[in-house]
């Protein structure tokens, strides 16, 4: 293709919409790369209404990494020890058909797990959801998105009676009260953070409040930064709760009885767990001042429209689901839902997650924001797919966790992996990779060589990314943009639907995968979405390349107007059986493995603003390394003067799992006795520097999303100047290297 494009960005969740243009431009020169190929370039899409034109860094240079190092052909070898050798699509399809035979006639299909990304496109999600829970009966498929949104599914689901954030962003615009707790949104979500700070910036009544154990980017613009310790959310949340109710007594506005009365269930519960939350005891556990939790109450009591917005901090927690429906309390408890500005806002952290949701891409769900446990719903799916009544298990599939788990005992003879990197993204990494090595046959569907999932690999397949295939994303504010291919994918690499669609043809599922092209899928897909909350029966590929981005529900009939942003529960009708949002309370518990005095310091993670996750892409682009070159860990002066470090000295950390070395930055932008480190470097890009080799496991008991956030660490001088991060050479036989494979 050699015209320009219009697209979604493949990063976050925030789904900007961009321009992409080709390499040659009539009247400029061929832009090229600093290996001299010639690449794409991209601009933000000022049409885009989720974005208005702005762009990131990772965006503004995604046309740099499209062509390197590509996986571009089958790779399969017979054990790990092995070098991989090239296959054709045919040896590798096969193999694929007749080890899920085997597994399913020796250990039931049960044995057979897939692990997925909010970087597939809902026409990849779908035809995988038909394959596993549909044709092999098995819900053992799980992505990504465990690590990242679960917790927001549950809590909408269960305080709503349905997963979707209710609010779109033009609620930036005109809230006069943000409230982001568990989100540094400067740089994980930053397209959002410029339109909500420039509603701070010219209207003086906008009171923006950051709860943060650090100071980031987003704090510093903050009206009131709440630096709390970590796992202290939800005791923050109910002491706010607690002075509103009782303030309330003498000036009835602080709350919405009437709201409360008519639209909700639950509140006298939830009331009777407040008394707990003194702000005298909220600010001695959250290790604030009792004036910071007053004014933090008094912002939001007094505000018209209080947008609150979430993300990380909050779901990736042992009590993450807690921790989502406490805020979504506040915003019952005060009638801020339903109308411009206000509303519990969970920021997702990928492009797609919210379309995987919707295509049922998660253990516990079905297309439609449907559920496996539901038997009326299992019955819906079952007749739409043609299927046998009964073959959708009522048994919810394995998260990501207990399928490593069962990897340890053996209980999994087939795991396929794509287009996510839990060789580096898991917690408890050194158990994680026992448990793959354990694994008889493990596929990795990519489009990037090598990640490091390749080491625990039998077979990888080239996968088309986002410009070599055309798709369906939906981004935080549930709108809808059609990303179409533009690029030629390289060497034999396939659409990862397509990929699912061959193996179930060759496992005899040829009238179920009878597809002809990605339009083909997502029309099949919508048609099952007839009647649900996140309907979408009026769109299509045609009618999303003509009318533009769209957000649901958009049912037949009754489509959104095109340009309009919408709500939901504007009538404040909720998809509860009685139609009531729900006060759902519960007390702290705090973090799951809280510092003591061997492991005194509670180490949190997070991202930096130029990376993406594991790097498989951004450490491609020379200008995000050069921004973001080394990990590192930051530590409070109080701290390094205690261990006696400076900045630049190098300090172990260790946890109950696990060691990793890191060069310190000291700063007064973190807590007392926390540390924060960068979750992106794996062992391909920088030595001793994972830190999910030192995070642990528990998780929320609802959404089965780890505290990845927050585990307890000790902390011990060692000597070394090195830089930690490996200087890779691309064009020198890394694979070989690495893992000693036979080059393309």
């Amino acid at each position: 293709m050699t015209e320009t494009a219009k697209t979604q960005c493949p990063y976050c969740g925030v789904g900007c919409g961009l321009e992409v243009f080709p390499p040659a431009v009539p009247g400029k020169n061929i832009t090229r790369a600093s290996d001299g190929t010639p690449v794409w370039q991209a601009r933000g899409d000022r049409t885009h209404p989720s974005s208005l034109g702005q762009v990131c860094v990772k965006g503004a240079t995604i046309g740099e990494s499209l062509h390197k190092d590509r996986l571009k052909y089958p790779m399969m070898r017979e054990s790990l020890d092995q070098p991989f050798k090239r296959v054709t699509w045919d040896v590798a399809l096969d193999a694929i058909a007749e080890r899920i035979k085997t597994v399913v006639a020796t250990q039931g299909q049960d044995a057979i797990a897939m692990y997925g990304s909010g970087q597939l496109q809902t026409e990849d999600y779908y035809v995988a959801q038909k394959l596993l829970k549909g044709c092999l009966g098995t819900n053992n498929f799980d992505t990504n998105s465990r690590l990242c949104m679960s917790s927001a599914v549950s809590a909408y689901a269960e305080s709503f009676g349905a997963d979707g954030p209710p609010c779109n962003y033009d609620d930036l615009d005109i809230t006069d009260c943000a409230f982001l707790i568990g989100t540094n949104t400067a740089e994980c979500h930053p397209i959002i953070f410029n339109r909500l700070r420039k509603n701070h910036k010219k209207n003086s009544q906008t009171r923006l409040i950051v709860v943060d154990p650090r100071a980031t980017d987003t704090s510093k613009h903050a009206d009131l930064h709440l630096a709390i310790k970590p796992g202290t959310d939800i005791d923050l949340m109910h002491g706010m709760a607690y002075l509103l109710l009782k303030w309330s007594e003498q000036s009835p506005q602080y709350i919405a009885q009437h709201f409360i009365d008519k639209f909700t269930n639950g509140f006298e519960e939830y009331r009777d767990i407040l008394k707990d939350y003194t702000p005298e005891k909220v600010a001695k556990t959250c290790g604030i001042t009792v004036a910071e939790i007053k004014q933090a109450a008094r912002y939001w009591g007094k505000a018209k429209n209080v947008l609150s917005m979430w993300s990380m901090g909050i779901n990736q927690s042992s009590e993450g689901t807690a921790k989502a429906r406490t805020l979504i309390n506040l915003h019952l408890l005060t009638g801020q839902i339903g109308r411009p500005g206000a509303g519990p806002f969970s920021l997702t952290g990928q492009p797609n997650a919210m379309g995987g949701r919707e295509a049922g891409g998660l253990a516990h769900l079905l297309p439609g924001h449907r559920f496996v446990t539901n038997a009326k719903d299992r019955s819906e799916v079952e007749d739409f797919w043609k299927l046998p009544a009964g073959q959708i298990s009522a048994q919810p599939g394995m998260s990501i966790w207990e399928t490593i788990k069962a990897m340890e005992l053996g209980d999994i003879g087939l795991f396929w992996v794509v287009a996510t990197n839990p060789a580096v993204s898991l917690p408890d990494l050194d158990r994680v990779k026992k448990a793959l090595r354990n694994c008889p046959f493990v596929i990795h569907q990519e489009c990037y060589s090598p990640t490091e999932m390749a080491e625990f690999s039998h077979l990888l397949l080239p996968a088309a990314q986002w410009s070599e295939k055309t798709g369906v994303m939906t981004n935080s504010e549930r709108r809808l943009t059609l990303c179409p291919k533009f690029r030629t994918p390289p060497g034999e690499a396939r659409a990862d639907w397509v990929i699912f669609a061959e193996v179930g043809q060759r496992l005899g599922f040829v009238r179920e995968f009878a597809f002809n092209d990605a339009a083909e899928v997502y029309g099949e897909f919508v048609r099952l979405t007839k009647g649900q909350p996140c309907d979408q029966t009026g769109l299509s590929h045609e009618y999303l390349m003509t009318n533009g981005p769209t957000q649901w529900p958009a049912p037949k009939g009754n489509l959104p107007t095109v340009g309009v942003s919408n709500r939901l529960y504007t009538d404040l009708k909720f998809h509860t059986d009685d139609r009531r949002a729900k006060f759902i309370a519960c007390h702290s518990k705090g973090l799951a493995e809280p510092a003591d005095v061997n492991f005194p310091y509670v180490l949190t993670t997070g991202r930096l603003y130029g990376h993406w996750h594991t790097m498989s892409r951004t450490a491609r682009i020379e200008k995000i390394m050069k921004m973001h070159p080394n990990p590192f860990l930051e530590i409070h002066p109080r701290d390094a003067k205690t261990l006696s470090l400076q900045e630049g000295d190098w300090v172990e950390v260790r946890s109950r799992r696990g060691c990793v070395r890191l060069p310190v930055v000291v700063t007064k932008g973190i807590v007392p006795g926390t540390v924060f480190m960068p979750i992106h470097w794996g062992a391909l890009w920088a030595e001793n520097a994972e830190a999910n080799i030192l995070t642990h496991p528990i998780a929320c008991p609802v959404s089965k999303q780890p505290e990845l956030k927050a585990c307890a660490v000790s902390l011990v001088p060692v000597s070394g100047t090195a830089s930690p991060t490996k200087e890779l050479s691309w064009t020198s036989g890394l694979l070989e290297k690495l893992f000693q494979l036979t080059p393309v």
